[in-house]
């Protein structure tokens, strides 16, 4: 119930931010925050859906540098993502929840994902959308190895605590249009 009260007023704030966003809102600071680990190599970007702020630029720019990139692929309810290789030439197709999504591509193992959400907090703490997906895919991705998870958000999406369970997985760096907030996890 606390989840679902924090999630609708953090929905509202995100729509709001969106519509009176301009541009390519954050995509500075959000390549800013990626290259800060110049080793990482293969990267998950999300194709935005509703109101989520786009890292489309971003996504361009890192494929033009060399950097491999993903998207996540929902393929069940209740398992973690699939992460299909993506480039701005990829041919898309309508996947889950109306993101698009590679109709071809590789499967690959991304090192740091960047992340939608609805809430986040100072603590590193998320909020999604409920169905757990992010959180699955992390925790495998990370028993693994080291893997980075990167929240975009606009300001406005920031609350004073997200309510949390024990299976939510910690973001690593939160990027909005006005800073990059690092965390120690």
């Amino acid at each position: 119930m606390e989840k679902n009260t924090v999630r609708q007023s953090a929905l509202l704030a995100r729509k709001k931010a969106h519509e009176s966003a301009e541009g390519d809102t954050g995509i500075s600071l959000l390549i800013d925050a990626v290259f800060s680990f110049s080793k990482v190599e293969i990267i998950s970007g999300y194709m935005p859906i509703k109101t989520e702020i786009s890292p489309l630029g971003a996504m361009k720019k890192l494929a033009m540098s060399g950097k491999r990139l993903c998207l996540p692929v929902v393929e069940s309810v209740g398992i973690p993502l699939c992460f299909k290789e993506w480039t701005p030439d990829s041919a898309m197709i309508s996947g889950a929840f109306g993101a698009k999504i590679p109709k071809n591509g590789l499967v690959l193992k991304p090192e740091l994902l960047i992340i939608p959400l609805v809430a986040f907090d100072r603590s590193g703490a998320r909020l999604g959308y409920g169905g757990g997906y992010y959180d699955r895919s992390l925790e495998q991705l990370r028993r693994r190895k080291p893997t980075i998870a990167v929240g975009f958000a606009y300001s406005s999406q920031e609350v004073k605590k997200v309510p949390t369970e024990r299976t939510d997985q910690q973001l690593d760096i939160i990027v909005t249009e006005n800073e990059i907030i690092y965390f120690d996890n």
